[in-house]
């Protein structure tokens, strides 16, 4: 488990105003990941073909010899709305690990200490579970996503014009404003947590974890701004894939705990009732 016994932290001077502090940054930073406080920010906007820069020479000539049918399906494209992103939304997949964890020890806080191991064990279960099968469906939407934006982009010319504007105009600045404050929660987060109780930093994987957090925060940061504007949605795939298999990985790591925390309460259950 990534937390140590409640009972212990019980015991020793706990500021519980800052457990809970962090435990809102937290959780407004998994709302506006998931668009819920911030919506709009991260809508793409439309883009005319002219205005993309570096674009292949066969490009240029193609959009000036469309046929009407094809000049009629570039508007039909050009009236969707622009896909907003899987990087941002991705990061509540880990960000949710650590509200759960937070939210664990804030139940400790009102638990009896006899019914603790019992519902962290059952609890961190059933969440590692979903969350490992949501992180893995979600991580195979983004694989197919980039490898159609990859064939579409490379299908010159007809289909790159179609991935222009389809993909091509991403809100990488909607994306920045959106990854500053959600960093700054973190940040603050995680000075709330040290001010709490400065014990949770011996806690090995509750450290690891934040980390793992603001880690994944500054990829997603590096990985849109790394290459031209056309190019941003491709990019923000890959950081999509890397931030879900993370959160696979720590699912796994949950899970585990989980197991072993329902075993030895199951082996410590006869010594109690007794």
């Amino acid at each position: 488990m990534l937390l140590e016994r409640p009972g212990t932290l019980k015991m020793e001077r706990l500021h519980t105003p800052f457990l809970i502090l962090a435990m809102v940054l937290i959780f407004l930073a998994v709302l506006i990941e998931t668009g819920t406080a911030l919506p709009g920010v991260l809508r793409g906007n439309q883009v005319p073909l002219a205005n993309f820069q570096q674009l292949p020479p066969q490009v240029s000539t193609a959009v000036a010899h469309l046929n009407s049918d094809q000049q009629n399906e570039v508007a039909q494209l050009n009236k969707q709305e622009r896909p907003p992103g899987l990087g941002v939304p991705y990061l509540a997949l880990v960000d949710s690990i650590v509200l759960f964890t937070v939210a664990l020890m804030g139940i400790a806080l009102v638990l009896p200490e006899r019914l603790q191991g019992r519902v962290q064990g059952i609890a961190t279960l059933i969440f590692s579970l979903l969350l490992i099968v949501t992180a893995l469906v979600l991580v195979l939407l983004a694989v197919g996503l980039l490898i159609l934006m990859i064939s579409l982009l490379l299908a010159i010319p007809f289909g790159t014009i179609i991935y222009l504007i389809i993909y091509g105009s991403f809100n990488r600045a909607g994306a920045d404003i959106a990854l500053s404050l959600i960093m700054l929660l973190k940040f603050g987060f995680a000075t709330s947590l040290f001010l709490a109780q400065q014990r949770f930093l011996q806690s090995k994987g509750l450290v690891l974890l934040v980390l793992t957090s603001l880690l994944a925060n500054v990829l997603v940061t590096f990985l849109l701004g790394i290459v031209p504007g056309f190019l941003v949605s491709i990019t923000d795939a890959i950081s999509a894939i890397i931030v879900g298999v993370v959160a696979i990985i720590w699912g796994i790591v949950l899970l585990a705990g989980a197991i072993i925390s329902i075993i030895k309460v199951i082996q410590l259950g006869p010594v109690v009732q007794a």
